[in-house]
């Protein structure tokens, strides 16, 4: 064997030492260069190799005679770089990266030192630039090929056995902590995902995949406020990038600034005449703003600009007083014939025809439609029935008189929030716009921080385990009055016209009215009910974009409402009159008396105006946002006894409920 080869194997040796016993991989360089001296790898090899020992300054003698000797080397400069950081000179290290890839631009792991450094000087801007050039040079995850697979085909507990696996060898992994966090969110452990993302950007700030990722899951749980900074972030990086610029736009709608959201999405339309998703979005926003008529174009011409664009058109059928022209149903039946049509757009197109039809009185049709609409939305959704019920009994179980009484007075004495919760499509809307229409209240929306402080509070050592509400036990009496202080602060981002009292009108928040209760005890709760059969059947025929994922189907919608009206009676039981009940039957029969009797639970004086809550203009983000800006009616108290004869299983599932008021 030629004494190259012989050489070139002791190197290779040498080097596979580096990552488990870089001292052994520094006595083999020396071993080298005492029969080669001033051989360059093997320099280059011992100066690695001393400086994974933690003697930076060693290795800096070694690569700066090295850098000297050989001032066109990038892996040199490289390596004379990471030296000095080691050695705490980071200006230094900086200069010898930025000279390495002026020598070398497309030199991998130059940007990714690069990206680090600037990072730490505080410059976002070059750290994005950097990371991105890195990224584009060394895609993050091809050695996760495996997972990417499991993910593709839905193997999440696969996928996420992979990852742990490879975050055991390499903690500090960021595309497996990424890719962990879309396992999470897919499982909807949204602060799991929020826990991992922000891990990923901590050990790569210019990671600016995993920084979109994070808004996403933002965006999934409505909070607009930290989505802000982290899309001015990618925006500078990339500003024209149109996902960048619609979640923007969300986000300002989130917070209530809807003026701000109509300005950026007309800016887009500007940029973007033509694409169908920025009418979609500049229709939502001209929808909360109330300005009805202009929504109803931009949806249409988001419909014109993609005929099989299904979200459009049901945005067209959601607006709840629109009513569809024959062109608009034969247009439409035309694309569900279509064999190329995704699941998305078929299930949208059916929620459609269904409003449609049953607007014509065709109310078989209008079911079938319903009923093939929901189907495809439940095979994509992961819903356990069971779960639900279970985590009802443990609620139950846990808040007792005696658990209650023991923690009576903890938290925050604050009663600025009034919260409305039961289910969606109880006449909850209605109420918190009668309740925005008084002086010292403030509508806001459905606000997440509740559910998110639950998830936090479900984290448990075993990923597979949910330890709310349990966990609740072991909180002190400054950890509640913590969280209430938390709520109040992250809610004032809410609360734009500066109101004493100010609504939460969250449906789920019904599950989590013992966390209410102990962290902020003088707000007050309100329980929007209706009765079970046209509650249940009205969130059947509407189609929830996010989170109401009990809604497809009848058994699951009426076991479903059993376990809403056990866990309230139950707080009735522990806590009485802490809940204030308002029925929609009564509401509608006896408005006066019923507004009357609320504002008297609020602590609050009777003022005429909300009797007129349909004169009240405010932003409302809600499916009903046109109805309540009408006055009240009576005719759709009754209009599920259209459906009655396909409503069986609902019956069933409800029992005795189903004849409740």
């Amino acid at each position: 064997m030629p004494p190259t080869s012989d050489l070139d194997l002791e190197l290779l040796r040498a080097a596979a030492l580096l990552e488990s016993d870089p001292a052994a991989a520094a006595r083999a360089a020396g071993a080298i260069l005492a029969a080669h001296p001033g051989h360059e790898p093997a320099t280059l090899l011992l100066a690695n190799a001393r400086r994974r020992c933690g003697d930076a300054q060693a290795a800096g003698e070694v690569l700066g005679a090295l850098a000297s000797a050989q001032p066109t080397a990038a892996i040199v400069q490289l390596e004379l770089g990471r030296a000095l950081r080691a050695a705490g000179r980071a200006a230094q290290a900086l200069e010898a990266f930025e000279r390495a890839l002026e020598l070398q631009p497309d030199l991998a792991e130059g940007w990714h030192e690069a990206a680090a450094l600037y990072a730490a000087r505080g410059d976002t801007a070059r750290c994005d630039v950097a990371y991105q050039r890195y990224t584009a040079l060394q895609p993050e995850e091809t050695h996760l090929g495996e997972v990417g697979a499991a993910l593709a085909t839905g193997r999440l507990a696969t996928a996420e056995s992979l990852l742990r696996a490879q975050l055991a060898r390499s903690p500090e992994d960021v595309a497996a902590l990424r890719l962990l966090a879309q396992v999470a969110a897919r499982r909807e452990r949204y602060g799991e995902a929020e826990r991992l993302l922000n891990d990923c950007l901590r050990l790569a700030p210019g990671y600016s995949r995993a920084r979109y990722d994070l808004v996403c899951i933002l965006h999934e749980q409505v909070k607009g406020e930290p989505m802000l900074p982290l899309l001015e972030r990618l925006l500078a990086l990339e500003p024209g990038n149109l996902a960048y610029g619609t979640l923007r736009a969300a986000a300002y709608t989130i917070v209530g600034k809807i003026e701000r959201a109509l300005e950026v999405l007309e800016g887009l339309l500007t940029s973007h005449p033509d694409h169908e998703l920025v009418w979609l979005y500049y229709g939502h926003a001209l929808r909360a703003a109330g300005r009805i008529a202009e929504a109803v174009a931009a949806y249409r011409r988001s419909t014109q600009l993609r005929p099989g664009f299904g979200d459009a058109w049901y945005s067209l059928a959601n607006l709840k007083t629109l009513r569809f022209a024959p062109a608009d149903i034969a247009a439409m039946r035309a694309q569900l014939e279509r064999t190329d049509l995704s699941d998305a757009d078929r299930l949208h197109f059916e929620f459609a025809l269904g409003k449609a039809a049953e607007d014509a009185g065709d109310f078989g049709e209008s079911f079938a439609h319903y009923a093939r609409g929901n189907g495809l939305r439940r095979a994509t959704v992961q819903y356990d029935p069971d779960s639900a019920t279970r985590q009802v009994e443990r609620t139950r179980a846990l808040f007792t008189r005696e658990f209650l009484a023991a923690r009576a007075g903890w938290g925050v004495s604050a009663a600025d929030p009034i919260f409305i919760v039961g289910l969606p499509r109880s006449g909850s809307t209605l109420l918190e716009q009668i309740l925005a229409s008084h002086s010292q209240v403030e509508g806001t929306r459905e606000l997440a921080d509740v559910a998110a402080f639950a998830q936090e509070l479900a984290v448990d050592a075993d990923p597979q385990r949910d330890a709310y509400p349990e966990s609740i036990a072991r909180l002190s009496r400054d950890e509640l009055a913590a969280l209430g202080e938390r709520y109040l602060s992250q809610t004032r981002v809410h609360r734009q016209l500066g109101r004493p009292r100010f609504i939460d009108k969250a449906p789920v928040n019904f599950a989590h009215v013992g966390l209410i209760h102990l962290m902020l005890p003088n707000a007050r709760i309100i329980d929007a009910r209706r009765a079970a059969l046209p509650c249940c059947f009205s969130n059947f025929k509407q189609h929830f974009q996010r989170g109401v994922w009990f809604t497809y189907d009848l058994t699951d919608l009426g076991r479903y409402y059993r376990d809403y009206v056990s866990l309230m009676s139950h707080f009735d039981a522990v806590l009485p009159g802490r809940v204030h009940r308002v029925q929609y039957e009564r509401l509608v029969a006896d408005l006066e008396g019923e507004v009357r009797a609320l504002l008297a639970y609020c602590g609050l004086p009777f003022e005429q105006q909300c009797l007129r809550f349909h004169e009240t203009r405010r932003v409302v983000q809600t499916v009903s946002s046109e109805q309540v800006r009408q006055p009240l009616y009576t005719e759709g108290v009754d209009q599920w006894r259209n459906f009655e004869p396909w409503l069986g299983p609902l019956k069933e599932a409800l029992g005795d409920l189903a004849a409740a008021p």
